[in-house]
């Protein structure tokens, strides 16, 4: 049920809100001078003719409106436009006559039998027009309803259109069903003869519902399409409340529509109403005011609306699975890792509250805690980097050394029938990488491959150095000093048309409840986002090969780097302006600074940090400031440093961060939440270090 459109009466110069919600074709009506016209302005029209324009101007199918029986001046809505071709400008209001003087002798007995009650409607009917297509043989499908006035008299003329000319030329293709639509034409035009010999209204023939409610509220006409769509007979309706079928939950909506179109405004909306049998149909309806009645046209989208409901339960349903899925497999082992981590935590608090505890005792449980609370760290982060939602926290790392670290745990996760081959070379290959983020790749593409083989085979990991990264998904290859970790496995392979797939998130080709679809998507988010990629051979039944390239740091380099963070083992008074809105953190970092020797002053937010440095910014010797804060965050806040004061060192600190999240180099020193003492020293003093080395320079 959709609430109703708003009207754009109010837009228009007075006396002419029927042209309402005619988009393009009212811009025409508009745009022409009708001072000479017989017509007249469009304010003085009469009321039956700006009804029945109302109605042309919104319907969504292609309709003509010729008023006055004897000129038959030429209206037309805006889904006409493509069939009139260079005529499109001219002739809004123009006699028929003009408008088609090529098919007017054939349009001519057409309209003289519909002014005398005989309407008809043609279907396929063949003609050779210049439309906006150029000139071409089309076919169409007409018919003709005369609008007469309350005493009778013809006033006008309605024509609906509706191109068939791809419908014809398709059924010319197959001689079966070209018979068939004879037959069927045959058939129509005879039932269509019977049903409008009779009839002296455009509506009768219509497949929607058409009404007219009176000023009451009730219906005062029913067409026959009531019967086909709802079952009533047109008699059983007449006087009835006009909401008395309406469902319930849209009975609100289905009464501001009607009293909206009673006011003098046309409302489109969907209602469901009540079937003769009792079930019910969705209808989309578009209302008009008349005089003191509302007409209004009910189109049946039952089918549309149950197909869309299907599919959109279907797509609810498929993403949950996928949510479930990855939640089942995520939900147990956090749950049991972090209950072990509380069980220590808790159970050595318990024991440190015991008065007769002997101090080597008490050693032990404190650091029982920190260990745990370093653990319980480790953990977050993994579960953010699941979530991609982890600042990386790059550091120089031997990839070689690393890998075999990791080589055990590696051999634990792929079982004893699986046998691992780590090829490392003896010299350092370096790269700046975020340890936990690089080791969780290399053990989802060690499990990916242990899958593979069914837990039997054989697993190589291979470290070397490289000189670019080749062309990859349609990206251009990159020249430079790399690194390549290859992982190999002589398992099932990937099918050729799962390939392309296999990095996007969720995309898996494991049974239900052994894949979660993240793993791969967890690597090339790694590789992207620390200046690298993944590559990808394989072949079906004869194994695969995963490559990571990631940037290689020279030795030069790592030695300037590890020099650079030497530094003076306390803060040795310097000023530290701290930034951080946590009242329990802020005061916790306080603390921490006056036992590392620094001096401090706590700002709660970004604005009064920048009003302290306007003030005297000389006096600080470093910003340290959180990231995530109300109204200005930390980045944006480091950012307006830096412009200002480009020798001021700054490190930021955040235990959940998007921005850093989505771009790590923002050029910032980063400390995660939560951090121990030693880190914090460790980082101030690398960074006051490398300012002083700068502005000595």
């Amino acid at each position: 049920m959709t609430d109703p459109s708003p009207t754009m009466a109010d837009d228009l110069p007075p006396g002419l809100g029927f042209l309402a919600g005619g988009g393009a074709a009212t811009k025409l009506i508009l745009a022409r001078d009708w001072r000479d016209h017989p017509l007249g302005p469009p304010q003085t029209w009469p009321s039956a003719f700006k009804t029945a324009l109302s109605l042309l101007l919104n319907s969504p199918e292609s309709m003509i409106l010729c008023w006055d029986a004897d000129e038959l001046f030429f209206f037309f809505n805006e889904t006409y436009f493509p069939l009139l071709g260079p005529r499109l400008d001219w002739a809004m209001g123009t006699p028929m006559r003009e408008v088609w003087a090529d098919a007017w002798e054939q349009a001519r007995p057409i309209v003289d039998d519909a002014f005398a009650g005989r309407s008809q409607r043609f279907v396929d009917l063949p003609w050779k027009l210049a439309t906006d297509r150029g000139a071409a043989d089309t076919w169409w499908s007409f018919s003709y309803s005369r609008v007469l006035d309350d005493l009778g008299a013809r006033v006008g003329l309605f024509i609906f259109t509706n191109e068939t000319t791809q419908r014809v030329l398709a059924d010319r293709a197959l001689t079966e069903s070209r018979a068939e639509l004879v037959r069927l034409n045959a058939d129509l035009a005879r039932q269509v003869a019977e049903r409008t010999a009779e009839r002296d209204r455009m509506w009768n023939a219509s497949p929607d519902l058409m009404v007219v409610v009176a000023p009451d509220g009730r219906y005062r006409s029913v067409n026959p399409a009531w019967t086909d769509i709802l079952g009533y007979a047109p008699g059983e309706l007449i006087g009835i409340d006009a909401l008395a079928l309406v469902h319930p939950d849209d009975l609100t909506s289905a009464v501001v529509a009607l009293a909206a179109a009673q006011s003098g405004t046309m409302p489109t909306f969907e209602t469901r109403f009540r079937h003769r049998d009792g079930s019910y149909r969705w209808l989309q309806w578009v209302a008009a005011p008349g005089e003191t009645e509302v007409f209004a046209i009910g189109r049946h989208v039952t089918d549309a609306k149950e197909a869309a409901d299907q599919l959109r339960r279907t797509t609810e349903q498929l993403s949950q699975a996928q949510k479930m899925e990855a939640i089942g497999q995520l939900t147990g082992g956090v749950a049991h890792d972090f209950n072990n981590l509380l069980t220590i935590i808790r159970g050595s608090v318990e024991l440190l509250r015991r008065p007769d505890l002997s101090p080597e005792k008490r050693d032990r449980y404190v650091e029982a805690i920190s260990d745990t609370a370093t653990r319980a760290a480790k953990l977050t982060g993994q579960l953010l980097a699941f979530a991609r939602r982890q600042a990386l926290t790059p550091e120089l790392l031997d990839i070689g050394a690393a890998v075999a670290e990791i080589a055990e745990m590696v051999q634990t996760l792929i079982g004893a029938s699986v046998t691992l081959h780590v090829d490392a070379p003896s010299t350092p290959c370096l790269a700046e990488v975020d340890r936990s983020q690089f080791e969780t790749a290399l053990v989802n593409l060690a499990i990916n491959a242990r899958d593979a083989m069914d837990g039997q085979g054989t697993l190589r990991i291979i470290v070397s150095p490289a000189t670019e990264i080749p062309s990859l998904r349609g990206h251009h290859g990159i020249s430079g000093e790399f690194l390549s970790v290859t992982v190999i496995d002589d398992g099932a392979g990937i099918a050729p048309d799962a390939l392309p797939h296999i990095f996007e998130p969720f995309f898996t080709t494991k049974e239900v409840g052994r894949g979660t679809g993240l793993g791969l998507s967890q690597v090339i988010g790694f590789a992207k986002q620390s200046g690298g990629d993944i590559s990808v051979a394989s072949e079906s039944g004869h194994g695969t090969s995963f490559t990571l390239y990631l940037p290689r740091v020279s030795e030069g380099r790592a030695a300037a780097s590890r020099i650079e963070d030497d530094g003076p083992a306390d803060g040795q008074g310097a000023y530290v302006l701290l930034i951080e809105d946590n009242d329990e953190v802020g005061q916790f970092a306080t603390a921490a600074l006056n036992e590392l020797g620094y001096r401090s002053l706590l700002a709660t937010n970004a604005i009064d940090a920048l009003a302290l440095l306007e003030t005297d910014a000389a006096r600080f010797d470093i910003v340290f400031s959180d990231v995530v804060m109300p109204g200005m965050n930390g980045v944006e806040c480091a950012t307006r440093i830096r412009e200002s004061y480009p020798t001021l060192p700054i490190v930021l600190t955040s235990g959940y961060a998007h921005v850093l999240a989505e771009n790590w180099q923002h050029g910032f020193e980063l400390l995660h939440k939560p951090y121990s003492i030693e880190q914090l020293s460790r980082v101030l003093r690398g960074a006051v270090a490398r300012s002083a080395r700068l502005r000595g320079r």
